[in-house]
C-alpha cells in the first residue's frame, strides 16, 4: 500500500487538485456548501496520504522531518473544520515537491547524459571465431568486440582491424568524425558512424573512461560542505523546536489555528533544499564542461584560494615534444635558402604553428618534393633516412620526428646503431646515415659550418633540444625539438587574475633557463627550475604556511606530494593515474582553458549557497513577523509562501547550469585520456595540441 501511494504521487497530486477545484466550483457556481466541504475533505484525506507515509518513515528512523509538521498541521486543521486549509496546504505541498524532484533531477542531467552515452551490450568474439552479443558488464579486458555501423563502442580500447568514421562529438565537442584504423584508440561511448571496427578492449566497465567519471560526479553530488553538515545538525534540532513553540503558542494563547500555522510558517523546506541544490546544479555544470570536482568541500576550498602553482611539463605545455624549427643544407654545408627560411642561414622548412592545419590530418610534413635541392642524396630522401632511423627508436624525440613528417614512404635502413646519450648510426644504399645531437656528430668527425653553428645557437637560445642528420659525413638537416606551450595559456592565466587570483607561480624540475624562456611572456609572480618534488613540495608548505589558500596544477607521478599538500590539487587528464586519484579536481582532456571555468565556477557555487540561505532564513522571519504583526496570515497562504521559497531556491540553485566564462562556450565536454595516446596515435596528439 505504501508503495503504491508513493509511487502515484503525481497522480494524487492531480486528483488533489481537481477535488480542489471542484469543491470551488460548488461554492461560488452552485452555492452547494456540501459539495464543497465534501470535496475539500477528499482533497485533504487523499492529498495527506503520501505526506504521512513519509513522516512515519521519518519517524522511524527518528528524524522529525518537514513531513511530520505538515502531518500535524493538516490533522490539526482537519480537526478543528478548516477544510479548505487543510486541502490547499496538502496540494501546495504535494505540487512543491514535484517542482522540486523534476529540478533536481535537472541538475543530475550531467550524470543522465553520460549513462545514457554507455552502450548496454557489446558483441564479443568467441574461441570459434563467431560473435555473441552479451551484456557490456561480461565484457573482459583482452576481449575483441566487434562494433558496426550505428553501433557505440563499449570498450575503451584499440582498433585491430577495420576502418570506420566515429562521431566523438559527445565527448570532445567536435562534429567531424574521426577516422579510425588499425592502431587507433577508441573510445566507450563514441558512435561509429560508418564502417565496422574489430577493437581489443583495454578498459572495460567500471575502469573506462564513463565509468570513472560517473563515479567521480556521482561522489561528488553526494559528498557535503560545510554548510550542508551545519543545515543539517541545524534541521535536526529547528524541526522539533518549532513542534514545541507552536504547542507552547497554542495553549497560551488557546488558539489551535494560531498554532498550527505556526507550524506550517516554520517548515525549514527551502533552508534544506538551498544548499544541496546549488552543490549538485554547480557539480553538474563542472561535468558538462569537463571539469570534475571531487565533491562540494573542495569547491568552496577552490572558491576562497588566492595562490595558483603550476607544475610546467604536461601542464602549462603540451607535455609531448615536438619539431618546431627544420633547417637544412647542401652537401659542402650551404644553407638551402627559399621563400619561407629564417634564421642565420638554414632553410627554415616550417614551424610547428605553420603546420597545424596539415598536422590535423596526421601528416606534418611540406610535399616531400619540397624538400628537394642540392647535390648528393636529395632532400626528400633525406629526410626519409630520417625517419626510417627514427623509427626504430622509442626515445621521445625520435617519436617527435615520425609524427612531425607524417606518412611518407620509410625506407629499411640497415646496421642501425644506437649509441647511449648519444645518437644513432645507419646505412642506407651505401650511404651512412648519423642522427644526434650536434655535439655526437662532432664526435665523429663531422665538422659545423659557421652558420650551422648559428642556426643551432639561435635555436638553442629559443629552448630548443637539437637533433642533427648527415648523411655521407655532411650535415644536412638540423632540427629544433622542444615542448609547447598549451594554446591560450597566457590569456588564462590573465583570466584567473581577474576572477581573484593574487600569486601565480611556476615550479618545474626543467633547468631555470629552459623556464625563463618558456614563461617570459605569462605573467608569473614566480617561476623557478631545478626542482625535486620534495623540493616542489616544500614550497607548497611554505607558501600555505604564509597565509596564502594554495591550488596546485600539476598532471605527473612527481606532483602527486604537492597535489595532496595544496589546499586544493588539480590534475590534467591526460596526467598519471596517481595523480589523478590524489587530486581534488580533474580538468578533462588536459584542456587547461577549463581552470579558469573551474575557478569560477566554484565562487558562482559558493555565492549561490549563501544567497539560497538568506533566501530561505528571510522567508522564515517574514512569514514569522506576518504571524505576529498582521491578521491576514493563513495556513495557506504561509504554505503557499514556503512552497514559493523552496521554488525561489532551486531556480537559483539551477542558474548555475547555465554558467560559462568567456573562452568556455560549452561546446566542448569531457574526454579523459592518457599520454600514451599521444605517443601511439598521431591523431589524438593533434587532436589535443591544436583543438
Amino acid at each position: 500500500m505504501q508503495t503504491f501511494v508513493l509511487r502515484h504521487k503525481p497522480q494524487i497530486t492531480v486528483i488533489s487538485g481537481v477535488l480542489i477545484v471542484i469543491g470551488l466550483v460548488a461554492r461560488f457556481a452552485f452555492h452547494s456548501q456540501p459539495a464543497y466541504a465534501a470535496a475539500f475533505i477528499a482533497a485533504s484525506i487523499i492529498g495527506v496520504l503520501p505526506i504521512l507515509i513519509q513522516a512515519v518513515q521519518a519517524l522511524r528512523v527518528r528524524v522529525m522531518s518537514i513531513d511530520v509538521l505538515v502531518s500535524i498541521a493538516v490533522f490539526g486543521a482537519f480537526l478543528i473544520g478548516s477544510w479548505d486549509e487543510s486541502a490547499i496546504v496538502t496540494f501546495l505541498f504535494l505540487v512543491g515537491g514535484q517542482i522540486e524532484r523534476y529540478t533536481l533531477n535537472q541538475t543530475r542531467s550531467a550524470i543522465n547524459a553520460l549513462t545514457d552515452m554507455a552502450p548496454q551490450s557489446a558483441a564479443v568474439r568467441r574461441a570459434d571465431g563467431t560473435f555473441e552479443t552479451v551484456p557490456v558488464d561480461d565484457v573482459r579486458v583482452g576481449d575483441i568486440v566487434k562494433v558496426t555501423t550505428g553501433d557505440r563502442i563499449p570498450v575503451d580500447g584499440t582498433v585491430i582491424s577495420g576502418t570506420g568514421l566515429v562521431n566523438e562529438s559527445a565527448i570532445t565537442g567536435e562534429p567531424i568524425p574521426v577516422g579510425k584504423a588499425a592502431g587507433s584508440s577508441a573510445s566507450a561511448g563514441t558512435l561509429l558512424d560508418d564502417g565496422m571496427l574489430t577493437i581489443r578492449a583495454d578498459m572495460v566497465g567500471e575502469d573506462t573512461t564513463f565509468g570513472k567519471i560517473i563515479e567521480l560526479v556521482e561522489n561528488a553530488q553526494d559528498s557535503k560542505s560545510k554548510e550542508e553538515r551545519f543545515i543539517d545538525r541545524f534541521a535536526t534540532y529547528y524541526t522539533p523546536a518549532v513542534l514545541i513553540i507552536a504547542v507552547i503558542v497554542g495553549l497560551a494563547t488557546r488558539r489551535i489555528d494560531l498554532a498550527i500555522t505556526m507550524l506550517v510558517l516554520g517548515c525549514p523546506g527551502a533552508l534544506v533544499i538551498g544548499v544541496p541544490v546549488s552543490n549538485m546544479a554547480g557539480i553538474g555544470n563542472g561535468a558538462r564542461h569537463g571539469v570534475l570536482i571531487k565533491g562540494s568541500e573542495v569547491t568552496h576550498r577552490l572558491s576562497s584560494a588566492d595562490t595558483f602553482v603550476f607544475d610546467k611539463t604536461g601542464t602549462i605545455t603540451v607535455g609531448v615534444p615536438q619539431v618546431t624549427d627544420v633547417r637544412r643544407y647542401d652537401e659542402d654545408g650551404t644553407p638551402v635558402a627559399n621563400d619561407t627560411g629564417n634564421g642565420a642561414g638554414g632553410a627554415h622548412i616550417g614551424s610547428f604553428e605553420e603546420t597545424k592545419d596539415v598536422a590535423a590530418r596526421d601528416s606534418s610534413v611540406p610535399d616531400a618534393s619540397a624538400l628537394d635541392a642540392g647535390s648528393g642524396p636529395a632532400h626528400d630522401d633525406v629526410v626519409r633516412y630520417l625517419v626510417g632511423v627514427e623509427s626504430q627508436s622509442q626515445h621521445p624525440l625520435a617519436k617527435a620526428i615520425v609524427r612531425y613528417f607524417g606518412d611518407i614512404p620509410v625506407p629499411q635502413v640497415d646496421q642501425v646503431s644506437v649509441v647511449t646519450g648519444g645518437g644513432i648510426s645507419a646505412v642506407h644504399d651505401n650511404h651512412r646515415i648519423l642522427v644526434g645531437s650536434p655535439r655526437f656528430l662532432e664526435a665523429d668527425g663531422i665538422a659545423l659550418t659557421s652558420s650551422m653553428r648559428e642556426d643551432a645557437s639561435e635555436l638553442e637560445m629559443q629552448g630548443d633540444s637539437l637533433v642533427a642528420v648527415a648523411v655521407d659525413g655532411s650535415i644536412r638537416l638540423l632540427l629544433g625539438i622542444r615542448d609547447r606551450l598549451r594554446p591560450g595559456v597566457a590569456e588564462d592565466i590573465a583570466r584567473l587574475r581577474r576572477l581573484g587570483a593574487k600569486t601565480i607561480v611556476l615550479l618545474s624540475g626543467d633547468n631555470q633557463r629552459a623556464v625563463d624562456l618558456m614563461t617570459a611572456k605569462l605573467g608569473f609572480d614566480r617561476a623557478v627550475g631545478g626542482l625535486l618534488p620534495d623540493e616542489k613540495a616544500a614550497v607548497i608548505s611554505g607558501l600555505r604556511d604564509d597565509g596564502h589558500r594554495v591550488v596546485f596544477v600539476g598532471d605527473g607521478i612527481n606532483d602527486s606530494p604537492s597535489l595532496a599538500l595544496a589546499d586544493v590539487g588539480i590534475a590534467m587528464g591526460n596526467g598519471a593515474d596517481v595523480a589523478i586519484d590524489t587530486s581534488d579536481v580533474v580538468l578533462a582532456d588536459s584542456d587547461f582553458s577549463r581552470l579558469p571555468h573551474a575557478y569560477g565556477l566554484a565562487k558562482h557555487t559558493v555565492r549561490n549557497m549563501r544567497e539560497n540561505i538568506a533566501i530561505a532564513v528571510g522567508t522564515v522571519a517574514l512569514l514569522l513577523s506576518g504571524l505576529v504583526l498582521t491578521t491576514w496570515l493563513t495556513m495557506a497562504v504561509g504554505m503557499f509562501v514556503h512552497e514559493a521559497s523552496v521554488l525561489a531556491v532551486i531556480l537559483n540553485g539551477t542558474r548555475l547550469l547555465r554558467y560559462r566564462t568567456d573562452r568556455n562556450h560549452g561546446t566542448r565536454h569531457w574526454n579523459i585520456r592518457k599520454l600514451d595516446a599521444y605517443q601511439g596515435q598521431p591523431q589524438s596528439v593533434i587532436d589535443t595540441v591544436v583543438a
